[in-house]
């Protein structure tokens, strides 16, 4: 009998498809050694919901999935019929793994006890961002934060469990439901981004080690909203236009964020006289990016503090946000700063 060692083929006949997203996350489980492997599961439920949402979206035309599901969220909003289809797709995940004790949601209106007091993590998710853009067909996302509980294992969840601060996240991440899917996280060692594979119904490695770019030439912001800023923003906004800056505004988060991350630029969703607190949601929206945006060598802020540090003190805590390439966030910043310190002198 004749043995041969194996040699990689060199004929380029059959292409490489790449590391899969479950190879990467068991290559990457080391990093972790307080886990034993049930953040590494968890990782992998949000994925398989994930293809279950993105299959969802691609039929909303199709199935009568789309438009309005005929009731408003705790945030008053408009539920999409999405908004509810991928809500149950995650509930599901996140509950038939053991992983996690409590889940929040965008949709709904208090923490999700799972009744679980061996989980380890607590999920809060906004399962379909930007939803109402699918009966136009422009890309949506999810987005989810990963917390570890603070209270012992075995025992019933409390408010310390939910109400942790953005610094204190295991993992983070989004899936843009786009021309392409994509899954992109971080575990706090850095950025990757996975592109899903329809034919083979798995994401493989496609951004390894995402870095936001120190400056960019985009900035993001709903225009419309002038009116009601502060003349800060006003300031910056005038600033990248005299810069002759390019103003590229999908009004879907997740979009918005991820063209800015690879390509450098800066999202705003300031503060305004309607929403003098922002419009953001801390804990499933703000938190996430803020981490993902930092571990590649951005930054995320309120205008005055960094987004990671901020106490949450309600459930569904609203934000402003000001997030993307490190300067400009910080150019933007010193532009709020100086124009209210300068009302403040005025005042006095």
């Amino acid at each position: 009998m004749k043995i041969l060692p194996y040699q990689p083929d060199q004929s380029n006949l059959a292409y490489s498809v790449g590391v899969t997203l479950d190879r990467f996350i068991k290559l990457k489980q080391s990093d972790f050694p307080f886990a034993s492997g049930e953040l590494s599961q968890l990782l992998r439920d949000i994925a398989l919901a994930a293809k279950i949402v993105n299959r969802e979206t691609n039929r909303a035309g199709l199935a009568n999935i789309g438009g309005a599901f005929g009731q408003t969220n705790i945030q008053g909003e408009e539920q999409q019929k999405l908004d509810v289809i991928a809500n149950i797709r995650f509930m599901r995940a996140l509950s038939k793994g053991g992983e996690v004790c409590a889940i929040v949601s965008e949709e709904e209106d208090a923490v999700i006890d799972l009744q679980n007091n061996s989980g380890k993590y607590v999920v809060a998710i906004d399962p379909l961002d930007g939803s109402s853009n699918i009966d136009v067909n422009i890309s949506i996302g999810t987005i989810f934060s990963i917390y570890r509980r603070k209270t012992p294992i075995g025992s019933p969840i409390t408010a310390e469990d939910i109400m942790q601060p953005g610094n204190q996240q295991v993992a983070a991440g989004y899936v843009l439901y786009g021309s392409s899917t994509m899954l992109v996280y971080t575990t706090g060692f850095g950025v990757n981004g996975f592109t899903y594979e329809n034919s083979l119904g798995e994401f493989f490695l496609s951004h390894p080690d995402i870095q936001a770019p120190k400056n960019g030439t985009i900035y993001s912001i709903n225009e419309g909203l002038e009116m009601e800023w502060s003349s800060g923003i006003k300031s910056y906004v005038f600033s990248c236009k005299e810069k002759r800056f390019q103003s590229r505004y999908i009004g879907s988060l997740v979009a918005d964020f991820h063209r800015n991350l690879l390509k450098g630029g800066i999202y705003l969703y300031p503060a305004t006289s309607k929403n003098p607190s922002g419009k953001l949601r801390l804990l499933y929206e703000a938190n996430a990016l803020a981490f993902l945006i930092e571990q590649a060598g951005g930054k995320a802020s309120d205008g005055k503090q960094r987004i990671l540090d901020i106490q949450p003190e309600s459930l569904h805590q609203r934000t402003a946000l000001l997030i993307g390439s490190k300067n400009m966030v910080e150019e933007a910043e010193k532009m709020i700063q100086f124009s209210e310190s300068e009302i403040t002198v005025i005042f006095h």
